[in-house]
């Protein structure tokens, strides 16, 4: 799916790091969400390569990067944790600093890692996201129903393990059928990929693990940064499902944009067509508005 990207598992002192790499120009690194990997970029990369040094890699857990063992705090699958994979990862690649865009769990990665590296990402894009301790502060019945993982998969283990890895295949098909993106995106071979990692119990471990330290450390570092009045530094770029929650659930704070704007004074963002996988559904009208704000 990525013709005339090169393939590459890079060895970090934390996991190996797998990842596609093609393209000339400055370095932007590409992350996914759940329950996907970087093949959630396959129509996207190819259309940035041209401008942007583009890779696409699988978060530690995910796809076909390591999945190292956990601890009782869940800190090596904390944000933090997964962040500096990524800063290692692209170091390695011979890259200092960088942009980063990411769509879900990737979006949270990349803030953390905006937050923690700000000597390092030079712009930062977030897809359907906002910070982790602000949406648990608004959680409610809206949110636990339609964002079930969330709550679910940060069960101690091993329920969530047990629950999903009996049902691998249907857990795939309510989230990518669930969430305002029309299934018939997702072609049969990314479907098998997603599903086949929920099916092997040391990838389906470290994705609960994962969700687990969002509902703990990942919180407690945001609620941290927040209180000591620390911000993004960089330029931030902030892109939402027109027809999802972020849309409909927060009017009297006026919208994800302004929940943003705590975190970056002069972050720029709009809603756009299509459902929570709007990434996969409009490709090429997402690469067009990444490109604009990372060359701008």
């Amino acid at each position: 799916m990525f013709v005339d990207f090169e393939s590459r598992l890079v060895e970090l002192a934390a996991t190996p790091i797998f990842a596609v790499i093609a393209g000339n120009g400055p370095p932007l690194l590409l992350l996914h969400g759940f329950p996907e990997t970087h093949l959630m970029w396959r129509d996207i990369a190819p259309l940035l390569a041209p401008d942007f040094t583009v890779v696409c890699a699988d978060l530690r857990g995910y796809g076909r990067s390591g999945t190292p063992a956990s601890a009782p705090d869940h800190g090596p699958y904390s944000k933090r944790a997964m962040a500096e994979d990524m800063v290692q990862l692209m170091k390695k690649l011979g890259h200092d600093r960088f942009m980063v865009a990411g769509h879900d769990r990737g979006g949270r990665v990349a803030y953390r890692m905006a937050l923690d590296h700000p000597s390092i990402v030079r712009k930062l894009a977030v897809l359907d996201i906002i910070p982790t301790a602000d949406a648990w502060d608004r959680a409610d019945a809206r949110f636990a129903l339609s964002f079930w993982p969330w709550s679910l998969l940060a069960q101690p283990a091993p329920l969530p393990e047990d629950m999903i890895g009996a049902a691998a295949d249907t857990v795939i098909q309510s989230a990518l059928s669930g969430w305002g993106s029309p299934s018939s995106i997702f072609p049969q071979a990314v479907r098998a990929t997603y599903a086949a990692m929920l099916k092997d119990r040391q990838h389906l471990h470290a994705i609960c693990e994962e969700y687990r330290a969002a509902a703990t450390l990942d919180r407690d570092h945001d609620i941290a940064d927040r209180d000591a009045g620390k911000t993004i530094a960089c330029p931030v770029l902030t892109l939402w499902s027109r027809s999802g929650g972020l849309a409909n659930w927060y009017p009297e704070e006026g919208g994800p944009l302004a929940i943003w704007r705590r975190w970056y004074e002069n972050v720029q963002g709009h809603a756009v067509a299509g459902g929570h996988f709007f990434p996969e559904e409009f490709p090429s009208q997402t690469a067009q508005e990444l490109a604009g704000f990372l060359t701008a």
